[in-house]
């Protein structure tokens, strides 16, 4: 799993990743009385938030009307169509940048910054760090603010782990279509509740007497929850042809994981944090709205 966590507890171990591995498991809106000039092509469809380029009525060029949009390419001569398909098929478009993707960018430079600290500095240093960040039972009771926000400051595993590449992928298309701030409340919530929603559990197991004291200072962190609800909140986005095979294989993952019994609480909570992402579907389709030109 991409989350690290080091158990103090017997029985089934409620962390989220072993310290040695690395994780496995990141539209268009028509408006009434609007003419477009060009129809990007499928893949400009899959990526909403990719600038569109169209001719300006009275150019030069001639442009085929879409389907279902009578009138649209009168007084054109000549069609915008390839380079839009060139737009659109540019493969950097999918990675983040400072002025396209500015939260999706920075956090990348601050996980990358962390993760050359975790791999070069001193391993007592390291282990310090984390266990400052660990999102535990005992420091969500007495710093929870700061540890809910230091624990996804690191990747377990390294900066090329599977989660942190869906982290690239799935924020940065997630900020191309609903902006920065929205991009940073979904990952937040998806971190937080399903944080949350795996701790809280093991609090309660520990004053039942079902587990151990030390499982209220188990190392936990990662960004793996919030990663888990963006990919949930963005298949709400996606085409339907590709937002269900894409839903169907992300939890198809996590589900067998579950089987494995590797980690049920870390697998639970990213089975949590995907719901989460998929109940936010109504609220990110809304800001996806509110941000169409």
């Amino acid at each position: 799993m991409e989350r690290t966590v080091a158990a103090g507890a017997t029985g089934p171990a409620p962390e989220r990743a072993p310290s040695n591995e690395a994780g496995r498991t990141g539209r268009t809106h028509d408006v009434a009385g609007r003419t477009r000039d060009a129809v990007l092509p499928d893949v400009a469809g899959l990526l909403d938030g990719m600038p569109q380029q169209r001719v300006p009525v009275g150019a030069s060029a001639v442009s085929s009307p879409a389907p279902g949009l009578a009138g649209t390419g009168a007084g054109v001569r000549e069609s915008a169509a390839p380079r839009a398909r060139a737009l659109a098929l540019r493969p950097w478009r999918l990675l983040p940048t400072p002025t396209g993707t500015p939260f999706t960018f920075a956090y990348a430079v601050v996980l990358t910054v962390t993760s050359l600290i975790a791999a070069y500095a001193d391993p007592a240093l390291v282990h310090a760090l984390h266990q400052g960040s660990s999102t535990d039972v005992a420091h969500l009771v007495h710093t929870p603010l700061t540890v809910l926000l230091a624990s996804g400051l690191w990747t377990a595993g390294g900066i090329l782990t599977p989660y942190t590449i869906c982290f690239l992928l799935v924020l940065t298309a997630l900020e191309r279509r609903i902006g920065g701030a929205r991009t940073a409340v979904v990952f937040l919530l998806g971190h937080v509740l399903a944080t949350l929603a795996t701790e809280v559990p093991v609090g309660l197991a520990v004053l039942a007497g079902h587990l151990p004291d030390s499982s209220l200072h188990r190392l936990d962190y990662g960004v793996s929850f919030g990663v888990a609800t963006s990919i949930g909140a963005l298949t709400g986005l996606l085409r339907p042809w590709l937002r269900w095979p894409v839903l169907a294989l992300f939890g198809a993952l996590l589900v067998q994981d579950l089987l494995g019994l590797a980690d049920p609480l870390t697998n639970w909570g990213h089975l949590i944090a995907l719901v989460i992402g998929v109940g936010l579907w109504p609220l990110v389709r809304r800001w996806r709205a509110a941000s169409a030109p």
